[in-house]
């Protein structure tokens, strides 16, 4: 198998502060990789550096076959391949669902509109939103305003999705409803690395999941993991989240 994202060696430092002390992972094409740990640990700075929204210090991270450290790297080609959804939905409030979704693909890949928009529908289809095409970012419930931002990833065709704690800012029956978008993209064979604090859901959807703590891989395994964590930090981590 070939590995999609490859951390090797992995260091970054905010200053003195370091948050990223030497971590190494992959996800394999078609794997579901949970990226889970405590506020500061290292998780959601680890996502952010596989489309080089950090910048790391050390070791590398090979993306697509793509060395994020290269000098000659093609951010643009970088990001067409992955796709990234935060915790902040992101929509451009003025401007409607379907110019939200279509905006990177005909400025980016030129599509025209006809096509731009059939390709909208479709994205949106698999959200379950497609009737929301014509709508406004501030007339979707919270839930609905992430699975666009879901579609609107989606929409560029990446071969790699990215989601940093995507439910946080939403309430309890809001979270259902993006929980079961991401499980649906995992049954149809989405290679992601997700950071989330729903443990069940990790539980449920992850193929692997990585324990970070205080800026390392502390414990990887299968999802069992959680059922039989092997370190007392990992144990007091689950715990904690019951």
């Amino acid at each position: 198998m070939s590995a999609i994202v490859k951390f090797d060696d992995v260091h970054l430092s905010f200053g003195a502060l370091k948050v990223l002390k030497g971590i190494s992972f992959e996800v394999q094409k078609g794997e579901v990789l949970v990226l889970i740990g405590r506020s500061g640990s290292g998780k959601s700075t680890a996502l952010r550096c596989v489309d080089r929204l950090e910048r790391i210090n050390g070791g590398d991270i090979v993306v697509c076959g793509r060395s994020i450290s290269d000098p000659k790297l093609d951010l643009r080609a970088l990001r067409q391949d992955v796709g990234i959804v935060f915790q902040s939905y992101n929509l451009f409030p003025h401007l409607t669902v379907e110019q939200n979704i279509t905006l990177a693909p005909r400025w980016v890949k030129k599509v025209d509109r006809a096509t731009a928009r059939a390709e909208a529908l479709q994205v949106l289809r698999q959200v379950g939103l497609e009737e929301k095409i014509d709508a406004y970012p501030e007339q979707l419930s919270g839930g609905q305003q992430q699975r666009v931002a879901i579609a609107r990833s989606l929409a560029m065709k990446p071969k790699v999705m990215l989601f940093d704690e995507v439910t946080s800012a939403l309430d309890p029956e809001l979270t259902g409803e993006v929980l079961k978008v991401i499980e649906d993209l995992a049954r149809g064979g989405m290679t992601m690395l997700l950071v989330t604090h729903e443990m069940a859901f990790a539980q449920r959807i992850a193929d692997r999941i990585v324990f970070m703590h205080q800026g390392r891989v502390w414990e990887e395994g299968p999802r069992t993991l959680l059922a039989d964590p092997q370190t007392p930090e990992l144990r007091t981590f689950v715990g904690s989240r019951h």
